[in-house]
């Protein structure tokens, strides 16, 4: 049982930023209970940009699986503006709003983009706004759109203008690379012939932190996304693994074994004296720092795997699992209100904890999970799982109903994590 334990201990255990890779492809398996109807048509002049809008605004909200998008191109004329909607077509169609808009010179070689939300049976407008981008930010555009969409629609925040980090192994090489949360545009951040594990987003999306065995042992490294500059967080004797940023981004959690243990250390972030939190002779690992200031984590303090709680000033922990005889991976929710973490029932599944009642619900129904993130609006869980033994990442709903397969050409793709949404 412990040996998947002591794997988190390594695993929660080169070059510069290269051009956009081969991008993922998101196969959605599962949707919602109820999936709201909205037709979109193509915004005037968005052909005659490099990345029209509207295909990444629909891809954005089918991938949800909450959204039954309608096509309104085939409209003659196609409304470009609220005031040309023929809300008799798309009403007949099923839909109950309209998504019409254009794109215009805006002087300094910007663009404008003008977008309109529709109410079909109202005749409400729902969302009228403009943005003012350069051509190349246009796809950037396209998610934040798809987010007030999401927003206005379902009440919650929307999570598709973000970026996730995951590590892609080739052969015998090693890749930590990131992506738009649609799989688009993944760049290599850093490269090693040596594993690198456990990438973890910084509180602002600016930085990650990571575990690299370049120099033949684990050391916790930290890298600015915008520059490519890096440096050592945590390379003390022996193991140093499973980084955790503190809220404020000024610290890291990491597990040490420096004193012969594994236990969990805090650092500063651009390296210095580590203050331990935990002083059990048992394996403590996978350090997660949760929204009001606590830290969750993964010991065998109590014969076997289990999720504990305690202060982020380290002290008496509290356990909060008991069901099953191995439980880790432990990450809460940016809202707080949940736990997600791995459990061993007929295999290792993603499992989901409501921290107010404790009750539990397992996810998935794959079988050697792994690395579950939640995405910044804690909407979907990424995770890491195996199928044909090759390393693939999966996405599931907190509820389970939608579920998505993110697939990329060659190689194993593994320890995924999801970062806050792009300012």
């Amino acid at each position: 049982m412990l040996e998947r334990i002591f794997k988190f201990l390594v695993a929660g255990l080169l070059a510069a930023s290269t051009a956009a890779h081969a991008d993922m492809s998101i196969e959605v398996v599962g949707v919602g209970a109820n999936q709201y109807p909205i037709a979109i048509a193509p915004f005037q002049s968005e052909q005659a940009q490099q990345q029209p809008l509207t295909p990444v605004i629909a891809d954005d909200l089918s991938r949800s699986g909450l959204f039954k998008v309608i096509g309104a191109g085939d409209l003659s004329p196609v409304p470009y503006a609220p005031e040309q909607i023929n809300a008799a077509a798309l009403s007949g169609r099923g839909a109950q709003t309209a998504l019409v808009g254009r794109v215009e010179p805006a002087g300094d070689g910007n663009l404008s983009i003008k977008f309109w939300l529709i109410d079909l049976g109202t005749k409400q407008t729902l969302i009228a706004h403009e943005k003012v981008a350069r051509p190349t930010q246009l796809r950037r555009v396209a998610h934040q759109i798809a987010d007030m969409i999401y927003q206005k629609i379902t009440g919650e925040p929307g999570a598709f203008n973000s970026r996730i980090a995951y590590v892609l192994k080739q052969g015998k090489r090693y890749q930590l690379q990131v992506a738009d949360a649609d799989g688009y545009g993944a760049q290599t951040i850093v490269a090693s012939n040596e594993p690198i594990m456990s990438p973890k987003w910084s509180p602002d999306g600016g930085r990650l932190a990571y575990v690299s065995f370049e120099d033949k042992k684990p050391i916790v490294y930290a890298q600015e996304l915008a520059t490519g500059r890096r440096w050592q967080v945590a390379a003390f004797k022996g193991s140093n693994s499973a980084p955790a940023w503190a809220p404020d981004g000024k610290t890291l959690a990491v597990t040490l074994t420096r004193d012969g243990g594994s236990q969990i250390f805090t650092v500063p972030v651009q390296g210095g004296t580590p203050r331990r939190l935990t002083n059990t002779g048992e394996i403590n690992t996978e350090a997660y720092f949760t929204p009001d200031g606590s830290i969750v984590f993964t010991s065998d303090r109590g014969g076997s795997p289990q999720i504990y709680r305690m202060s982020a000033s380290g002290g008496q922990a509290e356990r909060l699992t008991f069901t099953g005889g191995y439980n880790a991976s432990p990450k809460v929710s940016p809202d707080g209100k949940t736990l997600t973490f791995v459990t061993q029932t007929n295999g290792f599944h993603v499992a989901v904890m409501d921290m107010a009642s404790r009750q539990v619900q397992v996810l998935t129904d794959t079988s050697a999970d792994d690395s579950p993130s939640f995405a910044p609006n804690a909407r979907m869980i990424l995770y890491e799982t195996e199928v044909g033994g090759r390393g693939v990442l999966h996405a599931v709903s907190r509820d389970g109903r939608v579920k998505q397969r993110l697939r990329v050409q060659a190689g194993d793709v593994r320890q995924p994590a999801w970062g806050p949404v792009l300012r």
